[in-house]
């Protein structure tokens, strides 16, 4: 989809520009606009929420999250421009959200991994905290050099992620990660150059690192069986963070890689095909 407003002073012609005017749940997307020199001359909404645009060669761009939970339906998106001369050009849109069908796995766990505690309860609460407190403060410009690439390399393909997970048969939350398959002990690296906002270990979780991408993006390794950074490290892409595991409530080793954007749970697949800048 192409939107074009009337040409701006200086020749140039703000317009949004899109593969597809539709997603699906959990899936990320690029709200693109070309004909603009500064991504500060960028702002806008969608869905009632700041768009936070960065750099690309032919304008500024915005990622956005849909949460594998959205309900299904049109978004509205407002993006203002700043052309340096006359009225800022308004540019107006929809996204359509589509259904996903994400599937059901069913796991059969030992009882104290599953049914909690008071005291495991409480815990559970305050590393929950923990963790959205790691992803809640916003980094006002990417940190990220160009496309996010899969953390580890393993033969298999990750696991489907958002599928509603049954446990000794009661239905759970579902999976907001994509789990991927390696031996104990293999490498695990940056998904993209980043801040280091949590270290960890947690109940569910096991071991744990989260980077700050900037702009809202984050990514999640669990199930670590160690951990080589420290909260306040800057990573450049690619460079280890800590090892495969199968620590906290695994069933086996393997990585459970997580994004989110702006608190929205997402397919880090879809985030990995964008084109994100250099």
């Amino acid at each position: 989809m192409s939107v074009a407003p009337p040409k701006a002073a200086g020749g140039d012609s703000p317009r949004l520009v899109w593969r597809e005017a539709q997603a699906r749940q959990g899936e990320v997307l690029l709200i693109r606009v070309e004909g603009v020199r500064r991504a500060e001359a960028a702002r806008g909404t969608f869905s009632g929420r700041p768009l936070r645009f960065f750099p690309l060669p032919a304008g500024a761009a915005a990622v956005v999250g849909i949460d594998l939970a959205a309900s299904p339906g049109a978004r509205p998106f407002a993006v203002i421009v700043t052309t340096g001369a006359g009225a800022p050009v308004r540019l107006e849109g929809r996204v359509k959200v589509r259904r996903r069908d994400f599937g059901i796995e069913r796991l059969t766990l030992p009882r104290d991994k599953v049914e909690l505690g008071p005291e495991t309860l409480r815990r559970v609460r305050r590393e929950a905290a923990r963790l959205e407190a790691a992803m809640a403060k916003v980094t006002p410009e990417p940190l990220w050099q160009g496309a996010f690439v899969l953390p580890v390399s393993s033969a298999q393909p990750p696991a489907r992620f958002g599928f509603r997970r049954v446990i000794n048969v009661a239905a759970r939350s579902p999976h907001t990660g994509a789990d991927i398959k390696a031996p104990t002990g293999t490498v695990v690296r940056a998904a993209n150059a980043g801040r280091v906002t949590l270290v960890d270990e947690q109940f569910f979780a096991g071991k744990l690192v989260v980077l700050d991408h900037g702009l809202g993006v984050h990514t999640m390794y669990f199930h670590l069986a160690r951990q080589r950074v420290r909260r306040g490290q800057h990573l450049r892409k690619g460079e280890p963070l800590g090892t495969v595991g199968s620590t906290g409530r695994a069933t086996g080793a393997h990585l459970h890689f997580g994004v989110q954007v702006d608190g929205a749970r997402v397919d880090p697949l879809s985030l990995l095909g964008l084109e994100l800048g250099s």
